[in-house]
């Protein structure tokens, strides 16, 4: 395993700073990404070397690109038309990113943002992120969630969510649950069975794989606005990979923080996850993340102060095989730290003394 960031529209600067924090992979999660494309709007071969190449003279690999569904999914079900245009766009960019030299794309199933409802202080006012099902309202998603690239807002702002931009592409796609009209259990595995097979087969001649980042946050049983997130458990990640179990291209984004969401007790899913995919080699990155509480009521948390043992966590990483990258995501917010880049640097720390002191 070796340290990673995931960086979003990265400069020179700031590869340098990663490097210099003893990163050796790099996750480039800009979505869109101008610096790829053709004026048709397609990812171009040599852009894509060229980035690499920009990243590996700072002595880091370029690990993996972020593909951006767009409205992909929701489009199956509610427009197939543009949805096959789409799907052929992101055919183009596997191929693309294989044949320049990067053998990972990584994509998120939300249709509906990544929900949350606040934020609240956490260690010395530090503001954190947080989901409680029970205080749900479009009005705090349409504030507090993430939107494809676009961070929550730390509540004392009052400007509104970029979400509220219908042309900005930054928000990839994704609406309100109660916009979305509906997406029951069996529409939700329709989408996703859809973009399986319209993409796996062009990944696996590539040789790409695809990092799926599951379902964040699992939703009540019931759904939330009529909204089921089908990858929001144990059991609809095994689903997902039984679709294509032997395929080497399908495997995670393993997020431990949205993992820790999907059960009462996150340190015990967390372990259990990691020692059902590890092994089958579905694990193709982690984001080296923790909460405070769990399914349906918790915190964003620095790694140190949650209620998954990170320790212990690495430790089956080892135990199962894992040799790749691990990033650190969705850290608090501070207005002393406003780009974060402190609040990252002590996440790579304290993972780096993992590494060291976990055998």
């Amino acid at each position: 395993m070796y340290l990673g960031e995931q960086l979003i529209s990265p400069t020179d600067e700031r590869l340098r700073l990663s490097a210099q924090l003893g990163c050796e992979g790099i996750v480039i999660d800009t979505r869109p990404n101008p610096e790829l494309l053709t004026g048709d709007g397609l990812w171009d071969v040599a852009k894509i070397t060229q980035q690499r190449k920009w990243v590996e003279s700072y002595g880091m690999s370029c690990d993996c690109l972020a593909l951006d569904l767009g409205s992909l999914l929701l489009d199956s079900l509610r427009n197939l038309e543009r949805a096959k245009i789409r799907a052929a766009q992101l055919r183009q960019h596997i191929q693309a990113a294989g044949e320049g030299g990067v053998n990972m794309v990584k994509f998120t199933v939300a249709m509906v943002g990544i929900t949350r409802t606040g934020v609240v202080d956490g260690r010395g006012g530090m503001k954190c992120s947080t989901f409680k099902a029970s205080d749900y309202a479009p009005e705090t998603d349409a504030r507090f969630s993430y939107w494809g690239t676009v961070l929550p807002e730390d509540g004392e702002t009052k400007s509104a969510s970029p979400v509220y931009d219908k042309s900005n592409p930054e928000t990839g796609g994704q609406m309100l649950a109660n916009e979305a009209g509906g997406i029951s259990f069996e529409e939700g595995w329709r989408a996703i069975e859809f973009m399986i097979d319209e993409l796996l087969p062009t990944a696996e001649k590539a040789g790409v794989r695809l990092a799926c980042h599951p379902h964040d946050p699992a939703y009540p049983r019931e759904g939330l606005n009529g909204v089921h997130h089908v990858l929001g458990s144990l059991e609809g990640m095994k689903r997902f990979i039984a679709l294509a179990p032997e395929s080497p291209s399908l495997g995670f984004n393993f997020c431990q923080g949205t993992i820790a969401e999907m059960s009462s007790d996150p340190n015990a899913i967390v372990l259990e996850a990691i020692r059902e995919f590890g092994p089958r080699q579905k694990i193709f990155m982690v984001h080296f993340r923790n909460i405070k509480g769990g399914y349906l009521d918790f915190r964003e948390a620095m790694p140190d102060e949650g209620s998954v043992d990170m320790a212990a966590s690495i430790k089956a990483y080892r135990e199962v095989g894992y040799k790749g990258i691990l990033c650190p995501d969705h850290v608090p917010l501070s207005d002393v730290d406003p780009g974060r880049e402190r609040f990252f640097a002590y996440c790579l720390g304290y993972t780096r003394g993992l590494l060291q002191t976990i055998s």
